[in-house]
């Protein structure tokens, strides 16, 4: 059977991850994603108003027309979790592959929510839910099949999708830590991955997320961060003033590791925000979480402002506000209180706790250099870096290599700056450039078996 893998979106920058796999005459994309920093460069840019093709040409969104050079159909869209440098180009080019999108159940609703807000282009493909461990059958041969591999990212409901083919497996693994003790969901399934490498004509590809091959040792647990987290906490806990906490509004784990500590420390937890509001009351809806029933989220700007009111009406010792605006955006909540446009007044020595790192990005470090100065031109005092990473470091690469024993690589998810580590640990590992291990850009396709 012919395999071929188009290597769309993502292989030349982080973000709008996009890669099509063709195995006979069946195709399934993996991931359609929105390149975050291009739409912030275009701060005054709506958009959701903009056409797919000028989002193609301002670098947003994946350009799919190298589609139109696999032969065969496509028959499902396969996103691997929530993030939207893997869903947001959803809503714009979904609707020209007549195929369902399938995905984990938090995934799934997450993409309807965003097809949901943005009719433009009328996206009515079927949305298929499919838990980790499960599998289903592609196309008429009856010799293609998708599985879902349960794996542990700073999202819950992840999964790294594999087709199985004749051929081998192709496993599409972006975005996963090695997580053995989550705060929430299942621990990575280290033993179907090395099932999987051992399995009949074993992994024809892997396609590796490279985000910090070049970091040495392991990823940390999620359970590591909330220790961390809750030290830094305790030890603010004899103050008196505001304390203000902000982290990624998709990663429930940590956002109810706050709630949790907020409460231990005799503060009222309250969630800030539009997507502060969005992800976790999908999560809570969906059942992936628990939060105390009386804990208010407020997205809406003016039901924010007036619980900021009531905040320092009833003093700013009683609450702690969980606010969108880590990477320094422009229009998020921590931002807009830098500037001092909400009613709630930083005084000095209050206290911001940044549960997350900057997206290693020259705008996203532009942005949150810029609010940490105006934070602390207010008298706030900053706790920073109270986080681990959603992706593998040196040691967890090298185990995935370890357990598939794929016949080929291809490195994704970053420059060629960012790839350079991942390759010479594959060359350590007996892969050769342009042999075994492809290293590609937007655009291409790479022939596996003919």
């Amino acid at each position: 059977m012919e395999i071929e893998i188009a290597t769309i979106g993502g292989y030349e920058e982080v973000g709008r991850q996009c890669t099509a796999v063709r195995a006979g005459d069946d195709v399934v994309i993996f991931d359609m994603g929105l390149n975050l920093s291009k739409v912030l460069l275009h701060d005054n840019v709506e958009t959701e108003k903009l056409h797919s093709l000028d989002l193609i040409d301002m670098g947003a969104i994946p350009d799919d027309r190298v589609m139109s050079d696999l032969e065969g159909d496509v028959q499902a869209i396969v996103p691997t979790h929530g993030h939207l440098d893997h869903i947001g180009a959803i809503s714009k080019l979904a609707h020209r592959y007549n195929a369902p999108i399938v995905a984990s159940p938090f995934t799934i609703e997450l993409v309807k929510q965003q097809i949901q807000g943005e009719q433009k282009f009328g996206v009515e493909n079927d949305l298929v839910k499919m838990e980790a461990g499960e599998t289903m059958s592609i196309g008429d041969s009856g010799q293609v099949e998708l599985e879902f591999v349960n794996v542990t990212h700073s999202i819950i409901d992840a999964i790294n999708p594999v087709l199985h083919t004749p051929e081998g497996a192709v496993v599409y693994g972006l975005d996963k830590r090695m997580d053995h003790t989550p705060v929430l969901g299942d621990p990575i399934d280290m033993k179907r991955f090395r099932e999987i490498g051992r399995e009949g004509e074993g992994v024809l590809a892997y396609i590796e997320d490279c985000t910090n091959a070049g970091r040495k040792g392991r990823t940390p647990s999620e359970s590591v961060a909330r220790r961390h987290l809750k030290d830094v906490m305790t030890s603010v806990e004899d103050y008196d003033g505001g304390i203000v906490a902000t982290t990624f509004s998709s990663h429930i784990a940590r956002v109810k590791s706050l709630v949790e500590f907020a409460n231990d420390i005799g503060r009222e937890p309250v969630l800030l925000g539009r997507s502060m509001e969005k992800y976790s009351g999908t999560a809570e809806r969906l059942d992936f979480v628990e939060f105390p029933e009386d804990m208010g989220m407020f997205g809406h700007r003016k039901s924010v402002d007036r619980t900021f009111k009531r905040i320092m009406k009833e003093g700013k010792e009683n609450y702690l506000p969980i606010v969108t605006g880590h990477q320094g955006e422009p229009r998020a909540m921590l931002t807009r209180m830098g500037r001092g446009e909400t009613p709630y007044e930083l005084e000095d020595g209050d206290k911001v706790i940044f549960s997350a790192r900057v997206i290693p990005e020259p705008t996203n470090e532009g942005q949150r250099y810029q609010s940490e100065r105006l934070l602390k031109m207010q008298g706030a005092r900053i706790y920073d870096d109270i986080h681990v990473s959603g992706h593998l470091r040196e040691e967890g690469h090298y185990e995935m290599l370890d357990a598939l024993q794929p016949q080929n690589v291809i490195p994704a998810h970053q420059d060629m700056k960012g790839f350079a580590p991942y390759v010479s640990l594959c060359e350590s590992q007996g892969y050769e450039l342009g042999r075994d291990l492809h290293v590609t850009s937007n655009g291409n396709i790479i022939q596996l078996a003919e």
